[in-house]
């Protein structure tokens, strides 16, 4: 029995043995550079073994592998291999700086120096072409009509214009992966608009300057430096500062502060990128009055904003995400006298009683976004907390309380989405008590109801004069009363703001989709009205507000979009009530918008 035992283990042995001298002749290079492999490579047969093996000649698709050549680091032990900038090159891959879709050099593709050095150059014309009516207040030394004795003139209007936008990065990191190490960015706009109206004295203070204007202006809309602090994760979670001007949006519709300013902004995210986190402080720059951009010549305003949010991710519900913000603006500019381009003054505003003021308002808030189930969601709840030392009727210290809700939902049916808006602004009830209600934003932008399509957001309404107070401004849609979003300071004397739409998207092709809204508008009270106009019985009630765009894609990429959209105010007793009928008695106001844009 041992012996049989013993028999058994030398077979293994022997068996083992010739195996791995099998393996060792196989990885042997100068054993490799012999031997032929193909398809139907034969094993010897056993009643041949002392005849040459019988082999079958290869067919004609038979490849012969031959061992490549290594060349190894003898002091490191490691096999070179090309990184995978060269690596791309051997196997015949070519950039083009005109390419924005292939490998590209300046588009952030490859190092331009260095091992880990990027730049990333991007440039965009929007061009603008907008005729609309809007009233147009006339008086003795405004209209061009001598026998004219109404309050408002002709109403249409004439706008072009175009934006240049010039973006360059000089990344330093790998960012596929990772937020970058470092990062300098310079976004220079050159501007050029035209308008023209019917009446004099609405485009400039001068009636001698006519109906006509034409401007320029380079802006700098970004001017930053990005550092990476650290990573507090394997998963990449960090932490980053950024300086200089930046944008910066405070919810997801741009309803309270929506701008590229100067600051400093501490951001990151943690857990996976379940929470993400904002600490900023911004003070504002001045704007140019005719292109609304960033004047970076001009003295920077005394009015600073601190903010502070949060951001998490999949909460109540997966697919959900949630945001709390505290945000604290503090203005005090009641000693300045600033008149815009135009020659018309800003601050103070010509309201109440046209002194400066200094304000300090908290703004606490909720914002969401995302769905629940089918249910998409997008809502948003501020409330104003503060204090207003120079109140607009009474010259004399006033709280600030007023409040603010919106709400988009919708729900997607194949190729069309059905959507809701509705919108509540608090509005001031007495103008003359130590409280204001009426809730104003610091620089909105809003996003809803049809955005910049819709006829009240998209058009400054004035309230007293061209170029003095607006009932609405220029990408805005509280009623606040005051000059100008860009240059005026808030005011939280107002009516507030009620509206209700209805709208839908419907994707008639891949590259084509067609959106319209219809909103009903109301102001939440009119007792600033009143007062303002010293007109008694003003109604609530704004109006109809119908609107259509049209998107179009070509290449089914952001790279060339063009949009052409028209919206109707359908005036209802309440603004009759501030305007009249419109002097060519039309019984609408109508915008009609042609924008195109292209991107590098």
């Amino acid at each position: 029995m041992q012996r049989k035992i013993t028999n058994k283990k030398k077979k293994i042995t022997s068996f083992l043995a010739s195996g791995l001298i099998s393996i060792a002749l196989a990885s042997s290079p100068l054993w490799a550079e012999n031997v032929e492999v193909s398809q139907n490579f034969e094993r010897q047969r056993p009643a041949a073994s002392k005849k040459a093996p019988e082999t079958r000649k290869p067919l004609p698709n038979s490849v012969k592998n031959r061992a490549p050549r290594i060349i190894k680091d003898h002091s490191t032990g490691f096999i070179p291999v090309p990184d995978r900038w060269r690596l791309i090159e051997t196997i015949g891959v070519l950039e083009s700086v005109w390419d924005p879709y292939n490998r590209n050099p300046i588009k952030g593709d490859r190092p331009i120096f260095g091992e880990d050095w990027f730049v990333n150059v991007a440039i965009i014309s929007d061009t603008v072409v907008e005729p609309r009516t809007f009233p147009q207040p006339i008086g003795v030394q405004t209209t061009r009509d001598a026998n004219d004795l109404d309050l408002f003139g002709g109403a249409d209007s004439y706008v072009f214009n175009e934006n240049l936008i010039i973006s360059l990065s000089l990344i330093k990191g790998d960012t596929a992966f990772k937020p970058p190490d470092y990062e300098f960015r310079l976004t220079p706009i050159i501007n050029f608009n035209h308008v023209e109206v019917e009446e004099n004295r609405v485009l400039k203070a001068d009636p001698r300057l006519g109906r006509h204007r034409s401007d320029r202006h380079i802006a700098l809309a970004e001017a930053f430096f990005d550092y990476h602090i650290r990573n507090v994760s394997d998963r990449y979670d960090f932490d980053s500062v950024r300086i200089g001007i930046q944008p910066f949006s405070s919810d997801f519709r741009g309803f309270l502060f929506q701008d590229s300013q100067l600051g400093i902004r501490f951001f990151g995210d943690r857990d996976n990128n379940i929470f993400q986190y904002n600490l900023a402080w911004f003070r504002r720059l001045e704007k140019d009055t005719n292109s609304l951009l960033n004047h970076i010549e001009r003295k920077i305003r005394d009015d600073d904003i601190f903010i502070a949010n949060l951001y998490w991710q999949d909460f109540p519900v997966l697919g959900f995400q949630s945001q709390v913000t505290g945000i604290y603006n503090r203005n005090n500019e009641a000693g300045d006298f600033f008149f815009n381009d135009n020659e018309f003054i800003e601050r103070p505003a010509s309201f109440g009683s046209e002194r400066g003021r200094n304000y300090d308002v908290v703004y606490l808030g909720y914002n969401g976004d995302g769905h629940f189930d089918r249910l998409n969601l997008t809502t948003s709840f501020y409330t104003a907390l503060g204090s207003n030392r120079d109140s607009a009727f009474t010259d004399e210290t006033a709280d600030i309380q007023a409040f603010f809700f919106a709400a988009e939902p919708s729900i997607d049916f194949d190729w069309v989405r059905l959507r809701g808006s509705i919108i509540y602004a608090s509005g001031d009830n007495d103008p003359f008590d130590n409280t204001e209600r009426g809730f104003d934003a610091i620089f909105e932008n809003p996003q809803i109801a049809g955005s910049d399509t819709n006829y009240w957001i998209r058009q400054t309404i004035p309230l007293i004069g061209g170029g003095g107070v607006v009932m609405s401004a220029r990408n805005a849609m509280l009623p606040a009363l005051r000059t100008s979003k860009e240059h005026g300071q808030s005011n939280f004397n107002n009516p507030g703001f009620r509206l209700i739409g209805i709208g839908a998207d419907f994707d008639i092709l891949p590259e084509l989709r067609v959106s319209t809204n219809m909103n009903y508008m109301e102001f939440d009270t009119t007792t600033v009205l009143e007062v303002a106009r010293n007109q008694q019985e003003i109604s609530p009630e704004i109006g109809l507000d119908l609107s259509v765009a049209a998107i179009y894609r070509p290449f089914f990429s952001q790279n060339v979009v063009f949009r052409l959209s028209g919206a109707a105010l359908l005036p209802g007793a309440g603004f009759t009530d501030l305007y009249g009928e419109q002097k060519e008695n039309d019984d609408y106001y109508l915008s009609i918008q042609g924008n195109l844009v292209l991107t590098y």
